[in-house]
């Protein structure tokens, strides 16, 4: 009796559930619409009955700390050619400037002020005479002999008739052998090794990976060859500081000038390059195209002299026609 009465309560449950099936499936696709309609543009209908998003956080403005993180692009081109270090070299020459102006300068006026001016010039004389061995060196370097008897003729007056080089006696008459810049740095621009990337480095100043190495070895040929007492330092570092300082007092009016201009770094570096390629093209015979501002060595006049013409400095860039003495060529003397 108990099967069949369960048997019986089995199909009339089958029978009610087909006969509430069609409602349950009306009732479904009526939800679906619903969420359909409630569904974004363009959404797909699987995503159509996943659940509403979470409601969206309000946004708030972004914080100073975050806008100064932000990302600016500018028009900047980057280091000019030449100078890949410009950032680095522009601090430096900020750094040596505030100690220049700070305690060089005042040793360089009272230096100017305290000796007078024939005694001033004799010294930069005899230092520039020691280098004169230097010069021969290179000259025979490039294969040009005749330059190298002139100096050797010039360092040899000098050192006899000029009491040690502090006259310049070869330069007048009847010797007409004019003072010559020259070095392993020309060397080897003269064979046309290009200067390197320019450096402005403290002590040393404005330079480039060409003429550093080469004024290193330049400065180690005399103390090599000929030894005391041009290597002991009893005598190098008083008479280091003695050269560097009479540099510096004859630089004097050209750097209270380059001070004064917009952009005294360009400026600066400009000068210095300028009256390098001027010595290599001496070398060739070939004139430089405008004046030259000298920055250094023995074509900077000493300060002091009667009607001498003040310091003009020419556009950075090079338009300006400013005209001043161009150093010694090897081009035949008049």
């Amino acid at each position: 009796m108990l099967l069949p009465a369960v048997a019986a309560g089995m199909m009339m449950m089958g029978t009610q559930a087909q006969a509430d099936a069609p409602q349950l499936a009306m009732a479904a696709v009526a939800d679906a619409a619903v969420l359909q309609d409630s569904a974004p543009a363009g959404a797909a209908p699987d995503q159509a009955v996943d659940a509403a998003p979470p409601p969206v956080a309000p946004t708030t403005p972004p914080s100073a700390d975050a806008a100064g993180q932000d990302i600016v692009v500018t028009g900047d081109k980057g280091a000019p050619k030449g100078d890949p270090l410009e950032q680095l070299n522009a601090k430096s020459f900020e750094a040596v400037q505030s100690v220049d102006k700070a305690v060089v300068e005042p040793v360089a006026k009272a230096y100017n002020k305290g000796l007078p001016r024939p005694v001033r010039k004799g010294l930069r004389n005899f230092f520039s005479n020691l280098q004169e061995p230097v010069v021969f060196a290179a000259y025979l370097l490039q294969f040009k002999p005749g330059k190298a008897a002139e100096t050797a003729g010039r360092f040899g007056v000098n050192s006899t008739l000029g009491f040690l080089g502090l006259f310049d006696v070869a330069k007048r008459k009847p010797f007409h052998l004019p003072h010559r810049n020259n070095g392993l740095a020309n060397t080897l621009g003269y064979y046309g090794i290009g200067p390197g990337p320019y450096m402005y480095l403290p002590i040393v100043g404005p330079t480039t990976l060409r003429d550093i190495i080469g004024d290193t070895v330049d400065k180690m040929i005399v103390p090599l060859a000929v030894g005391k007492p041009f290597n002991t330092p009893a005598f190098v570092i008083p008479t280091t500081i003695l050269n560097q300082l009479g540099e510096r007092a004859a630089f004097d009016e050209t750097i209270q000038a380059i001070r004064k201009e917009d952009d005294p770094y360009t400026v600066y570096k400009n000068l210095y390059m300028k009256q390098r390629q001027a010595e290599i093209d001496a070398l060739h015979g070939r004139a430089p195209p405008e004046g030259v501002v000298p920055i250094y060595g023995e074509d900077m006049p000493t300060p002091g002299k009667k009607g001498a013409p003040k310091v003009t400095i020419p556009d950075p860039y090079g338009d300006d026609d400013a005209v001043d003495d161009a150093p010694a060529t090897d081009a035949p003397q008049p």
